[in-house]
Order: structure tokens, then C-alpha cells, then sequence
């Protein structure tokens, strides 16, 4: 399997964690998506990553497809339930993930693309996604209160996506303080920033 990927995103480093978490081996192949002279939409049409390809050349994206699909590669360190509620918790869980993301990304190109001028740039638009943000954050304290892990009492693609979702807040924007409003997140990010898995992938 070839991954099509870049190190400082967030949603690579989700697929990237559970690869090495399942003990899957892959080829890990960069790519910058904003270069003219990048290469991703032979694989992915939409012209993002991550981008899994297999063997045979077929392509599977986004994230949540991907990481959906490596956990059913082997046994080891199961990471989605099967079915029913527990399998929807995890999944929500990981859309909540990927939802603060999703704004954190917003908010950083409409504060930082070269593309646009300052006096383009809309403030308003930048203050809804951090919002977003927090809400999100609020609502992961909440969901994880005083449990060790945010799904079950084992690892799971929840904490995962979590995890790397908090971490990107700290490598984008420092300026934002999860840590003292919602302690609990900060114990389990400092938790699994532990494992080989976080280490080996961590963007800085």
C-alpha cells in the first residue's frame, strides 16, 4: 500500500497513527497539493490527502474511509467496534474530530492564503470557525469527563482522532489554550503523546 500524504496534516496523521498502531506496513509518499506541479488528482480527483493506494492502483479517500478500511486489514489492535451503538459512538466521535478540524483549516486559510489580499480577508469569518472550535473542545471535555479513554476502556479510533485534533491546535494555533479550560483532554493528548505511534508522526 502506497499512502499519499503530507506530515503536517492532521487528517494524515490520523490514517498514519492507526497504520502503526494495526503494525501495517505502507510506503509513505509526500506530496504538496498546492504546488502546480503536484500529482495527487491521479489518484484523488479531489485533489486532497490523505490518499490511500492499493496495489493495484485503486485509491480510497478521505480519512474516515481509510481508516475505516485499515481496521478490518488485521486484528491487531482493533480500533472500531462492528456494529451497533458502540460503533456509532466511535464515529461520532471521530466526526467531531475531524469537524474541529475541519474549521481550524477554514479559519487558517482565510487568515493565511497567499491567494487573497488583506483587505479581502473577512475577520468575521475567521471569529465563526474559532467558535466552532471551542464548541467542539467543550463538547470532547464533556464526552470524555473523568474516563480514561473516550470510548470503552481501551484505545479506540475516538481518541485518535481526538488527539491528533488537539495537537494540530498546538503545531497551528498556540494561541488557543485547551489545556487549562479542559484538563482531562490535556491528560489524555499528554497519554498518548507517549506512544510510539504519536511520536514517530508528529509534525515538528
Amino acid at each position: 500500500m502506497k499512502l499519499i500524504g503530507s506530515v503536517t496534516s492532521p487528517y494524515v496523521r490520523k490514517v498514519r497513527v492507526v497504520m502503526a498502531e494495526k503494525k501495517l506496513d505502507y510506503q509513505f509518499v509526500t506530496e504538496d497539493v498546492w504546488s502546480a506541479q503536484t500529482l495527487i488528482h491521479a489518484s484523488n480527483p479531489l485533489g486532497k490527502v490523505p490518499c490511500l493506494v492499493m496495489e493495484g492502483g485503486e485509491a480510497v479517500f478521505d480519512s474516515r474511509v481509510i481508516v475505516e478500511y485499515l481496521d478490518t486489514l488485521s486484528p491487531v489492535g482493533k480500533l472500531i467496534p462492528s456494529a451497533g451503538r458502540e460503533r456509532a459512538e466511535v464515529k461520532t466521535w471521530e466526526a467531531l474530530a475531524d469537524g474541529l478540524l475541519d474549521a481550524a483549516l477554514l479559519a487558517r486559510m482565510e487568515a493565511v492564503w497567499t491567494g487573497r489580499e488583506d483587505s479581502q480577508r473577512s475577520q468575521a469569518w475567521i471569529d465563526r470557525q474559532l467558535d466552532k472550535i471551542q464548541h467542539a473542545l467543550r463538547a470532547m471535555s464533556t464526552g470524555l469527563g473523568d474516563k480514561a479513554f473516550c470510548s470503552g476502556i481501551h484505545l479506540s479510533l475516538s481518541d485518535i482522532a481526538v488527539v491528533c485534533a488537539v495537537a494540530y491546535l498546538d503545531f497551528r494555533f498556540p494561541q488557543i489554550d485547551w489545556r487549562t479550560p479542559y484538563p482531562n483532554l490535556h491528560k489524555l493528548h499528554d497519554k498518548l503523546a507517549q506512544r510510539p505511534s504519536f511520536i514517530d508522526t508528529s509534525p515538528t
